[in-house]
């Protein structure tokens, strides 16, 4: 909800070049309670008064000497810091109010003033203007937070990775189709092992235990968690490795399945 002395502390503009108009309207406006009331009758003032005061409304007259309202509208609308008009229009024309409206106007007041009209609508066009002020700086707000929180998630995905690559020969990552999109650690390096063989069908020459590996594959068919798992490989020289792995799914919001993530070891060599 708008605080009413907020809206009675909003900026407004009076445009009009017939003095009496602007001596009538900043007299109900005072009336009214309005304490941050300005007028110009020079149309060619209005856009850079705008830019520099940032008007919570502006009653536009749209006949004008110089610059009629129309041509002010246009010129308003290069102001990109702000995107939504605040522009109510004095006319005494009926037919101006659908081209003023179809020009970025939000509203109009009619000529000769009902002045209980004026008063009702220049409030109700405040209180939107302002709920639309609140609502820019919520979503600025937001924005920056969720930037903030971003930042911070991948700061700690990348100190979780690094502490797991420091604690683990390899650390790996699936996505849904069971592909690797990362793989990295020392044991890659120094045994020269491709972990995509851990989770593909058993071969009779890589030296893995095709049943260890066939219960692990079944586990992440079913989307289950494992720790710790058992792998055993035979080399050529008959020597044989073991190795732990951990691994759990990766689910959105949405509890749609990602992939998986995990961490191997290699737990000793036998001959």
């Amino acid at each position: 909800m708008i605080d009413t002395n907020d809206i009675l502390a909003s900026r407004i503009l009076i445009v009009d070049d017939q003095v009496a108009n602007v001596q009538l309207l900043t007299r109900m406006l005072a009336d009214a309670g309005y304490h941050n009331v300005h007028a110009t009758s020079n149309s060619r003032e209005v856009c850079a008064l705008h830019r520099r005061d940032a008007y919570d409304l502006i009653l536009l007259d749209l006949q004008m000497p110089g610059m009629d309202g129309f041509q002010v509208m246009d010129g308003l609308k290069t102001n990109e810091a702000d995107l939504y008009l605040p522009v109510i229009v004095l006319t005494a024309q009926p037919g101006h109010k659908l081209r003023a409206l179809q020009a970025g106007a939000r509203d109009f007041i009619s000529k000769p003033f009902d002045l209980v009209e004026v008063k009702t609508r220049i409030r109700n066009m405040l209180e939107v203007r302002l709920l639309y002020r609140q609502l820019a700086l919520f979503n600025a707000v937001l924005e920056h937070t969720v930037k903030e929180r971003t930042a911070e998630l991948r700061e700690s995905e990348a100190r979780f990775r690094s502490l797991t690559e420091l604690a683990s020969d390899w650390y790996w990552e699936q996505d849904e189709h069971g592909s690797f999109t990362k793989v990295s650690g020392p044991v890659l390096d120094m045994l020269g092992i491709r972990v995509d063989t851990l989770m593909s069908d058993a071969s009779p020459t890589d030296g893995w235990d095709s049943g260890q590996r066939q219960a692990l594959q079944s586990k992440i068919d079913q989307r289950q968690p494992f720790l710790d798992f058992g792998l055993t490989r035979t080399n050529s020289d008959g020597t044989r490795q073991q190795f732990r792995v951990s691994g759990e799914p990766i689910f959105n919001s949405a509890a749609r399945f990602l992939g998986y993530r995990g961490i191997g070891v290699e737990v000793g060599t036998h001959h």
